[in-house]
């Protein structure tokens, strides 16, 4: 086992059916277990405040996706449909049951589209600054992968990744210090030109697989909180709308979805406001 820098949370490790090496903390315990989808190119560890709250009432199990993180990496066929048959995947080799998905960012997108693959996958859905709400033609895919793209953001350059997590928050962006510290030790790690693969493959499925139009068929009960301020999620300069007229006009195709917008807060809420998404998360499952 190895621990997080950010929250101490020791690791464990699992073979999956495609023979990857998955690694997951798991903590606590409850009547409800929550599965934790970190986003694009993190980690399990930027759930570590909302374990630590959420333990005492539900068991929290936060995973690596495969390429991402402590868990195997490789030329890999990344896409938003890959990775959620692997945390179905997951879910079932550690027979999982009275499963929440808990997505951020692209980790919201993955936990939508298993949803729409296997609807008995879960029993309920959080989904934090999801990505997937937005919809990209053929020019503003262009546009966002050649001068705006996340690329340019979570880059192998250890300065532009700082500089990229400090972006994602409203305020105080040096609470994060200690999850940067893990993100650039597990950069270091990988092979540049592995990790740039995986990089571009992840950003070009959050494009091409978004899940806006097939929204009605997710029925299980789900809260979708976004922090106001948000700066990733729409991306203002091809959709010049607010977060919240995005996050309305999608949670309003959703039967059974409710949100939770939440005051001076970036695209990690759950992260900046680890208090009130928590509080959010109890009220939704208790």
């Amino acid at each position: 086992m190895n621990a997080s820098n950010t929250s101490h949370l020791p690791y464990h490790k699992i073979t999956l059916s495609n023979n990857l090496s998955v690694s997951y903390i798991d903590e606590g315990k409850g009547p409800y277990t929550l599965v934790f989808i970190h986003g694009l190119a993190t980690y399990g560890g930027t759930w570590a405040h909302n374990i630590e709250g959420l333990q005492s009432n539900f068991r929290c199990i936060a995973l690596d996706l495969p390429g991402n993180g402590h868990s195997d990496k490789g030329d890999l066929p990344y896409s938003i449909q890959y990775y959620a048959a692997c945390v179905y995947d997951f879910i079932q080799k550690m027979k999982l049951t009275n499963v929440v998905l808990c997505g951020h960012s692209m980790g919201g997108q993955i936990a939508m589209t298993l949803m729409l693959n296997v609807p008995n996958a879960a029993e309920k859905m959080v989904l934090c600054a999801p990505a997937g709400f937005e919809q990209f033609n053929v020019f503003e895919k262009t546009m966002y992968r050649s001068v705006i793209g996340l690329a340019d953001i979570f880059s192998s350059d250890e300065n532009n990744l700082r500089n990229s997590i400090y972006n994602s928050f409203y305020k105080n962006p040096t609470q994060a210090d200690g999850m940067i510290e893990d993100m650039l030790k597990i950069l270091r790690s990988y092979p540049t030109i592995t990790y740039k693969k995986m990089l571009d493959a992840s950003i070009q499925a959050m494009m091409n697989e978004p899940v806006y139009n097939h929204l009605s068929k997710i029925i299980i009960p789900t809260l979708v909180i976004f922090g106001e301020l948000d700066a990733l999620i729409p991306n203002k300069l091809l959709h010049p709308i607010s977060t919240d007229q995005l996050a309305r006009s999608a949670v309003a195709r959703m039967p059974n979805a409710t949100l939770e917008m939440i005051p001076f807060a970036g695209h990690f809420v759950q992260w900046e406001k680890a208090d009130k998404v928590n509080e959010a998360i109890l009220n939704f499952l208790i």
